[in-house]
């Protein structure tokens, strides 16, 4: 790779509860390479970071780059995090990962520039850089999946809540009677569209997981429709409460749940936004995810290469 081409290319790295994955994007927002390996939280903090900097090593090596020669490294991470202070705050999902420096140790080994940001919002700028937000402004990402995400987009930068933190779109209250959750709230989004809590649910009536009710709904299945019916009039009542409170041009719905039955959500979504009369729904547009499992690495590159 040529030193030119180098600077136009950026480490990005996607860190969840059980998998990280790292790759080499390059200006088009390409993965030209990328590695999964586990991320063996309770092994250590440290002991991640090192294995991280030598799947970044043996990545550039198979490509021929320095990583020295490279825009950055991106960093896209589940929360709660500081991003000023590069720090990770999370032994919720990554046991004994609470105000852990990232950022440092990976600038002393690499010199170049290292940015860590929220993997919702990382997947927001990847689908803007190089997906369905692309060239549309601005844009909100939800994601529905084990948990329910999202983040917002406005020209062209991350929105940020107070003391930049990240907003929680997976918390909005959908429902006055649903189940509690863990956010301290009953019937918020979370608790009744996503993966997880159609899964309980599920359980509840007979269904091994999530998919299994999602199918049998497919099929007519009177106990695992009212499931999923639960679940597409919080995520329509989601999507009222996002369009009213952003006003996006794009609402970007991503996330295993979302993306494999993104007809359901959607139909179900502009079905409630036809009776708006704040705003023109005809102007704004619900869009299935375009990058997949990817969104987030090629978005934390982007954010070094902007």
């Amino acid at each position: 790779m040529s030193a030119e081409g180098a600077r136009e290319t950026a480490i990005g790295i996607d860190i969840g509860g059980t998998k990280m994955a790292v790759g080499i994007v390059d200006g088009s927002g390409v993965v030209r390479a990328r590695a999964v390996l586990p991320t063996q939280a309770e092994a250590g903090f440290g002991m991640a970071v090192t294995r991280l900097g030598d799947a970044i090593e043996a990545l550039c090596g198979q490509a021929g780059a320095r990583v020295r020669d490279l825009a950055g490294l991106g960093i896209g991470c589940a929360g709660p995090l500081d991003p000023a202070r590069g720090l990770i705050n999370n032994p919720y999902t990554l046991a004994g990962w609470d105000k852990c420096d990232i950022v440092t140790p990976l600038q002393a080994r690499f010199g170049v520039r290292v940015r860590l940001e929220n993997d919702a919002d990382a997947a927001a700028m990847g689908e803007c850089f190089a997906g369905a937000g692309r060239g549309f402004d601005p844009i909100v990402m939800l994601t529905l999946g084990t948990g329910v995400g999202g983040a917002a987009i406005v020209r062209g930068e991350i929105y940020r809540g107070a003391n930049g933190e990240h907003p929680e779109l997976g918390h909005l209250i959908v429902s006055g009677d649903g189940p509690p959750c863990y956010c301290g709230c009953r019937g918020c989004l979370e608790s009744l569209a996503s993966g997880t809590a159609i899964g309980a649910s599920g359980q509840a009536e007979g269904f091994a997981d999530a998919p299994a009710v999602l199918a049998a709904a497919r099929n007519g299945k009177p106990g695992a429709q009212a499931i999923v019916d639960r679940a597409l009039a919080a995520a329509a009542a989601g999507a009222w409460t996002i369009f009213h409170t952003f006003l996006p041009r794009r609402l970007i719905l991503g996330g295993g749940v979302a993306e494999e039955h993104f007809d359901l959500f959607a139909a179900a979504m502009n079905a409630r936004l036809r009776g708006a009369t704040q705003f023109t729904p005809q102007a704004v547009e619900i869009v299935r995810a375009q990058l997949g499992n990817a969104a987030g690495m090629i978005g934390a590159a982007a954010l070094v290469m902007r």
